[in-house]
């Protein structure tokens, strides 16, 4: 006699899976729990890439809060609110007529909306002392952590935009700032360019790059090599500052989605992708300026959005102006 073994995999249906648990995955999961949304967060690590920064500053309602203390906040609020959680790292997703089917290590699930809050992570430079100094004096956000470093002296690794915007930032707090980068020329905008150099107390040191991050309990030193003239040099300070970009983590849905130019997932004033109940919010889409309240904002509109759709598609009237604080 034949005995046939079949695999049957029980699907747990949503009404939103949330991918990502940072600040756009819970602010999401937050919203949609209160259009009464079945939810799932999934993420690999909660509080995403808020953990990079040891202190945060610059968040409302706040004048400091420990990163980890403000992950759990959110956390906690989210879950009050019904929507389950999960650490888990998902690893495909599927879409099959009007059903996303999402599958994670241990676990399948179906949703009617997806929300991608997977987020970016910052470049490395991969060098020695980088990873061990992380929160140490490494650090790849001057607006999250410049306060730390009043009066300090420090580095801003980078040619783009984004390192000389922080460069100019720790012109006005740090005792003296060293603008490194590899090339011969920046490239950012001419009028950042020209804010930096004006700074008497920013250093620039072009065709240089970090070799080695130094120190003891916290960053005292690096090393830099001029890749023009072979010559290295030791340079003493505080804290070092790595502002050479971020990756976006599309991988997940690149299959579903737009991608522009700098790999970042293109979506419109809904937060909508190219896939119908496919969202995305945070630093993962093309929206500039990478700040935890604009994640936030973002994934409230795409929350509010995918309950939209789900009324829609159910041929329920789906109003959602929303001009109350609620």
């Amino acid at each position: 006699m034949l005995l046939l073994h079949c695999r049957i995999v029980l699907y747990m249906t949503y009404d939103t899976i949330i991918i990502g648990a940072g600040p756009a995955g819970f602010t999401a999961g937050i919203y949609a729990a209160r259009r009464e949304m079945k939810t799932l967060i999934i993420g690999a690590t909660m509080g995403g890439q808020m953990l990079w920064a040891s202190e945060i500053e610059n968040y409302p309602g706040f004048k400091s809060i420990k990163s980890f203390e403000l992950v759990n906040k959110m956390k906690e609020q989210a879950e009050s609110f019904g929507v389950e959680i999960k650490t888990d790292e998902v690893k495909r997703i599927e879409k099959e007529r009007d059903v996303f089917k999402v599958h994670t290590e241990k676990e399948s699930y179906e949703a009617k909306t997806v929300i991608a809050a997977l987020g970016a992570s910052p470049r490395r430079l991969a060098i020695p002392g980088e990873e061990e100094f992380k929160g140490r004096g490494v650090t790849y956000c001057a607006n999250c952590d410049g306060p730390f470093y009043k009066d300090k002296v420090v580095a801003v690794v980078g040619g783009g935009n984004s390192a000389l915007d922080a460069a100019e930032i720790m012109g006005k707090i740090a005792k003296k700032v060293y603008l490194i980068h590899r090339n011969e020329e920046f490239r950012a905008f001419e009028t950042l360019i020209k804010q930096v150099q004006e700074k008497e107390n920013i250093k620039c040191l072009l065709n240089s790059e970090v070799k080695e991050i130094i120190g003891e309990a916290k960053v005292n030193k690096i090393k830099v090599l001029n890749n023009k003239t072979n010559e290295e040099k030791e340079i003493e300070l505080n804290g070092i500052f790595i502002e050479i970009g971020h990756i976006a983590e599309v991988d997940l849905v690149k299959d579903f989605v737009d991608i522009d130019e700098q790999n970042e997932v293109i979506v419109d004033e809904k937060c909508a992708t190219k896939t119908p109940g496919l969202y995305a919010a945070g630093d993962i889409t093309q929206i500039p300026y990478k700040q935890i309240t604009i994640a936030a904002g973002q994934a409230t509109i795409a929350a509010l959005a995918a309950y939209q759709y789900i009324q829609l598609k159910a041929g329920k009237e789906a109003k959602i102006i929303d001009r109350g604080h609620h």
